[in-house]
Order: C-alpha cells, then sequence, then structure tokens
C-alpha cells in the first residue's frame, strides 16, 4: 500500500519517471509474491496512465491489452472492470490509429455495456464515442461508415448532454468529433458529387 501511495504521489507531483519506477517495481512484487491477480491488473491499469503521460503509446496499447484481456479471463465479459478495460483498450487503439480494431472490439463490448450498464451510463456513451471516431478517421472508410458515424456520435451526443449536462467536458469532446464526422462526411459527399 506504502508504494502505491508513493507511485500516486509521485504521478501528482509530474515525476512520471520516478513513478515508473515505483510502480514496476511494485507489480514486480505481486508478481513475486503472488498477489491476486485483479490487484496486478489495476497495478497494471495504474502504469498505462504513467506510460501515457511519458509518451510511450504503445505501451500503453499493449497494457491496457493485457489489462482486459485479464480481466475477461478472471471475470468474463459482463464485468465491470472488464468493460472499463475494453473501453481503455479500444481508446489506445484510435489513438494509434489501429481504427479496424477499435471498431471490431467496440462491435463486440459496446452491446455488453448497454446491457449490463445501461443505455445511458457515461462508460456506454464513451464507448459509442469511440466507436463513432474510429469509423470517420478511417482513411479507408466508406459513405456508409461515414454515415454511421454521424447518426452515432448524433444519438450519444444528445443522450450525453442529456445525462451529463451541456457543460461537462465529455459532452464537449463528443460535439467536437460530432462536428468533425459531419464535415468529413460533407467533403467526402462533395468530392463524390463532383
Amino acid at each position: 500500500m506504502a508504494m502505491t501511495e508513493l507511485g500516486t504521489g509521485l504521478t501528482a507531483a509530474n515525476h512520471y519517471e520516478d513513478a515508473l519506477s515505483v510502480q514496476e517495481a511494485e507489480l514486480s512484487i505481486q508478481r513475486r509474491v503472488g498477489a491476486h491477480e485483479h490487484n496486478i491488473l489495476v497495478t497494471q491499469n495504474s502504469l498505462t496512465i504513467t506510460y501515457d503521460r511519458l509518451g510511450r503509446r504503445e505501451s500503453v496499447l499493449r497494457m491496457r491489452r493485457d489489462v482486459y484481456s485479464g480481466f475477461l479471463k478472471l471475470y468474463g465479459k459482463e464485468h465491470g472492470e472488464t468493460i472499463r478495460s475494453a473501453f481503455n483498450y479500444a481508446d489506445s487503439l484510435r489513438q494509434l490509429k489501429r481504427f479496424e480494431e477499435a471498431k471490431t472490439l467496440m462491435r463486440k463490448m459496446i452491446p455488453v455495456a448497454r446491457r449490463v450498464l445501461g443505455e445511458e451510463h457515461s462508460v456506454t456513451l464513451t464507448m459509442k464515442a469511440i466507436y463513432a471516431d474510429a469509423l470517420y478517421m478511417d482513411p479507408g472508410a466508406t459513405l456508409d461508415d461515414l454515415r454511421e458515424a454521424v447518426t452515432t456520435g448524433e444519438n450519444t451526443e444528445r443522450i450525453a448532454r442529456r445525462v451529463m449536462g451541456g457543460a461537462h467536458p465529455n459532452v464537449g469532446s463528443m460535439e467536437e468529433s460530432l462536428q468533425q464526422a459531419r464535415a468529413t462526411l460533407r467533403r467526402r459527399e462533395t468530392s463524390r458529387s463532383a
């Protein structure tokens, strides 16, 4: 517990390299002493935050994939930890422009999130936003993909605005993504008709 607090404190103070050393040592100790798999996965998830702050996106992706796979094996796909780790993993895929993988994962997990958490839960809404982003950001997107991105974005943003309020930062991000998806669709439709 003391190592966790030290790592958290170092991260809060923007000492990411030091925090990384502490968190990696903590993970190593947990593995050596045979800590419960849940605790190991939580520590790995904390590490992804530090890797992200250090700009190590590929490390973030690998670890988020491992965390998702670990929770999936430990609890199954309908557990809250599995669902949250799936959206973290998909977000990393999206950031690294691995759109097909992000779309595939979200197509599989959004129905699970809807069933387990509900249509209006922030995690479900965020997963839908990631899916819409992966659709319109993909350079190989078809017109149908772009239309689906806009429709998904409109529905997601509307629900999020009602549930979270217009001032919520996630709502602002969703609105911005929706505007970009609409602009991408307009450009593609214009170039097609020209």
